[in-house]
């Protein structure tokens, strides 16, 4: 075999939230070199929390993201409503979990259809492919729309909302507008059943690995705004263990925290969280399993395109239980008292587990804020992976094969660059 040494480098990645590079050096027919680059400059959001008061948090943290601000708002609330002695409401946990099944539907459609699909129909991007493909363009924005509904009934609106707080929401929708939408999200099912059926239909890459998984699950139900975290290596913990399991570090050409689990890298998001948590499916998403033949737990990354789409199904069966006997309540919201200390929370965004921690004094200010998003937890799993699948794809393919596969490989992820860019501890020794 002819030697040969080729050097890749895609200086912005296409079809991902944010920006980030990748380098690839293949020598002979042995990749030598792969760096994942995150070089967005810092954001400082957990900086901009300190001092404030606790009311404030669940405001500012939803600016983090425009795609997954309710992750944002229910992880920190977690974390600082567990610092009180008083529960929220039945009324508000429920609504809180329909509220989050809005983020999931938007997020999810606007990533398989818009971000996704035109790596398996042949495109470049969603423009060029909704002059072949309008229907699934169309079908896109209309799931999209449903979930960006559903964060407006109790967001006031859909890109950073502002109708949550501390004990529960501002305002509670009216019973009329409530019932509306339900009629419009059952309308909606058939798209979405049609939508995993046309993903399992995909000629996605048959790519085995072996990863570690960790999601949130909870007794009752599959996990989406609470549960414990578990891992496929029989890991159970509570927000406040996380730390001890879970670690950031920093790389030299990244300005995103990369974290491990007990050294190791591991998935979250939506293949992680199916993995984990199949068995608590619905008995007609079991049975969507049999129809399109998919058997889990699955090690084949390009998987989680089907598993958005079942999630998407999910969350539209999950919405429409909790709003079908909606009844407007007495009050929208518990006044709770926080008590000074360290609060944790965690929720799971569309992207995988989103980690919350605030240390409050007895003034009721944020004294120190810490926010462990779902692609920085993902990164080093991402390198990992692009190392096994452009090798079993095979090194000898030309340069834009190469760069195709690996950002498709990237986009399984769905990373959301901007939220993992956090300000880097700088620690300069003279001698």
């Amino acid at each position: 075999m002819t030697s040969r040494r080729i050097r890749i480098d895609v200086p912005a990645l296409t079809r991902v939230e944010g920006e980030g590079s990748l380098r690839l050096e293949i020598k002979g027919n042995k990749l030598v070199e792969l760096g994942l680059s995150i070089f967005e400059p810092p954001r400082y959001f957990e900086k901009f929390l300190e001092g404030r008061e606790a009311r404030e948090v669940v405001d500012i943290v939803a600016r983090i993201c425009g795609i997954c601000p309710v992750a944002y708002q229910i992880s920190a609330l977690n974390a600082l409503e567990s610092l009180s002695t008083q529960a929220v409401s039945p009324w508000v946990q429920r609504m809180r979990r329909a509220f989050y099944c809005g983020e999931w539907l938007q997020s999810h459609a606007l990533h398989i259809h818009l971000l996704a699909l035109p790596d398996y129909l042949g495109f470049d991007n969603a423009i060029a492919m909704a002059e072949r493909h309008p229907e699934e363009v169309k079908r896109g924005l209309k799931l999209q729309g449903m979930g960006n509904a559903l964060i407006r009934l109790f967001g006031g609106r859909s890109v950073h909302p502002v109708g949550a707080r501390l004990g529960g929401f501002h305002h509670a929708p009216s019973a009329e507008t409530v019932a509306d939408l339900v009629e419009k999200l059952k309308g909606a099912q058939e798209d979405a059943r049609n939508l995993t059926h046309f993903c399992a239909s995909l000629p996605l890459p048959d790519d085995p690995q072996s990863f570690i998984c960790v999601a949130l699950h909870h007794p009752d139900h599959y996990a989406m705004e609470s549960g414990e975290i578990h891992t496929s290596t029989g890991l159970v913990l509570n927000a406040a263990q996380f730390e001890q399991h879970f670690h950031e570090h920093h790389k030299p050409d990244s300005t995103a925290l990369w974290s491990d689990l007990d050294g190791h890298p591991y998935l979250t998001g939506p293949l992680a969280r199916l993995n984990i948590n199949h068995a608590q499916l619905p008995d007609f998403l079991q049975a969507r399993l049999q129809e399109i033949g998919f058997q889990l737990p699955s090690s084949n990354m390009f998987h989680s395109l089907i598993a958005r789409a079942l999630e998407i199904e999910l969350a539209l069966h999950e919405a429409i239980r909790l709003l079908d006997e909606y009844a407007y309540p007495d009050a929208p919201y518990n006044s709770l008292f926080l008590e000074p200390g360290i609060g944790f929370g965690m929720s799971e965004a569309p992207r995988g587990l989103l980690w919350h921690r605030y240390a409050l004094d007895d003034q009721g200010l944020i004294q120190a804020a810490r926010i462990v998003p779902p692609t920085s937890q993902n990164q080093a799993r991402i390198e990992e992976d692009l190392h096994r699948s452009l090798s079993r794809f095979g090194l000898n393919h030309d340069e834009d094969a190469l760069r195709l596969r690996a950002e498709q490989v990237i986009r399984n992820y769905d990373p959301c660059i901007s939220c993992a860019t956090h300000f880097l501890r700088l620690e300069k020794h003279e001698t």
